[in-house]
């Protein structure tokens, strides 16, 4: 008897324990898309022409600005497109001449700068290995505005150590029929967020399309060739 109210008092611990204990799932806890963002951005252009070889002195220094859209397709990727003003272009040394005759030295530089002003959509592919970090490919369309090249020729004429110089500066604007108004590029690119709207972003757009409206038979395409390094907000 004894046995049995022994056994019975056992299993109706066991059954209230039971009944107590939360079951705990081991599956992993689903992340929701993040809600689609707006922003604004703005950076510094490098830029070059593809038949010059990469060098800092024919960098030529401009800047983009615009706007965005973040749309997230997954935890992982997004789709963000954005509209900026693109300010391209190319700085070269025409011919650079050092000629001592006697006791005078002559020195002419003569360089020019080439400003091309484009409106640029780019429609990047965002994906995350991190929650901050990000790498991003895709295309970037681009509609020529206009431009100017600008030049500047510096002579500096040196006798008995007294050094003189004359500079003869001239500008002109591009002419629209020459320039091909659309311009296709591919973008690639990395980004890090600083903080929840603020994040730092660097890219490098190859373009793809000849930027002349017709070209040379014999000659090699003339391309950009861009490098951006960029802040953005996201609100």
């Amino acid at each position: 008897m004894k046995k049995l109210f022994l056994g019975l008092a056992v299993a109706a611990g066991m059954m209230t324990f039971a009944q107590e204990t939360k079951t705990v799932s081991t599956e992993p806890i689903k992340q929701e898309k993040q809600p689609i963002r707006f922003g604004i951005k703005a950076g510094g252009n490098s830029s070059y022409f593809s038949e010059q070889k990469l060098s800092l002195n024919n960098q030529k220094i401009g800047f983009h600005a615009g706007v965005l859209v973040n749309i997230p397709l997954s935890q992982k990727f997004s789709l963000q497109p954005e509209v900026l003003y693109n300010q391209l272009g190319a700085k070269s040394v025409i011919s650079s001449t050092d000629v001592t005759t006697g006791d005078t030295n002559i020195k002419t530089k003569s360089d020019y700068k080439t400003t091309m002003n484009y409106i640029s959509v780019p429609l990047m592919v965002q994906m995350r290995p991190t929650e901050k970090f990000y790498v991003e490919a895709g295309p970037e369309f681009s509609y020529f505005i206009n431009g100017k090249n600008s030049g500047n020729s510096t002579i500096s004429t040196t006798t008995g150590g007294v050094t003189t110089s004359q500079s003869v500066s001239n500008s002109e604007d591009i002419n629209k029929d020459n320039v091909n108004k659309f311009n296709l590029g591919l973008g690639l690119g990395l980004g890090y967020d600083i903080t929840q709207n603020i994040g730092i972003n660097a890219r490098y757009i190859n373009s793809l399309t000849d930027m002349r409206n017709q070209k040379p038979e014999g000659t090699e395409p003339l391309n950009h060739r861009t490098f951006q390094l960029g802040l953005n907000y996201k609100f």
